[in-house]
């Protein structure tokens, strides 16, 4: 019996660990939402409780302040960004060519994602505990850029730009086609370097 009683429990905890992980991931896509719709400062524990339609005291048990539950959503976002990178890196493709269509990605089908971490990302100017998740897209470019050149200076300038094509297609002010994009990150990094 002892065994099976062994089996048994692992199994609840096993199926506590997934309700708790599925509740946390309700309360960070709740906390998304809010920020599409109402901007970071529409964010707390009872518009979060209310959009992801649980109690308060849930969204205080998993995340304790609301820097944490603004820096899990930020995370989450920022971890996606981060995969495609590291994918676009790795492969044998063009790394300029997959920043360019991650890029323009922001006029559509990654409108919401991309409108999320800019503002989460400029709430991090006023918000410490937010700074280290925010600089995850620059430094993920800056590594990146570094495939293309090891000239702090430059790898500076792609990251600048990349940072303000980004803000420029959010805004509606810029073209987002991959290919426009790749001729300007691409004539940026050839004037730049030496």
């Amino acid at each position: 019996m002892t065994g099976e009683a062994t089996v048994a429990e692992h199994e609840r905890v096993d199926r506590r660990k997934l309700r708790g992980q599925r509740r946390r991931a309700q309360i960070i896509e709740a906390t998304l939402t809010i920020v599409l719709r109402d901007g970071a400062t529409g964010v707390t524990h009872r518009s979060v409780a209310k959009e992801a339609g649980i109690t308060t005291s849930l969204t205080l048990y998993y995340f304790a302040t609301l820097d944490d539950l603004l820096v899990a959503a930020l995370t989450s976002v920022t971890e996606e960004y981060t995969l495609r990178i590291r994918r676009i890196i790795d492969s044998e493709d063009d790394p300029l060519d997959g920043l360019a269509c991650l890029i323009a990605e922001s006029a559509d089908s990654g409108r919401e994602r991309a409108l999320a971490e800019r503002e989460l990302s400029t709430l991090a100017a006023r918000r410490p505990t937010l700074r280290p998740v925010a600089r995850r897209w620059r430094d993920n470019v800056a590594e990146l850029a570094r495939t293309q050149t090891d000239d702090p200076d430059v790898v500076e300038t792609l990251v600048a730009l990349t940072d303000g094509l980004c803000a420029a297609i959010l805004l509606g002010g810029h073209e987002a086609d991959p290919g426009h994009i790749r001729t300007v990150l691409h004539k940026t990094l050839s004037k730049a370097s030496p």
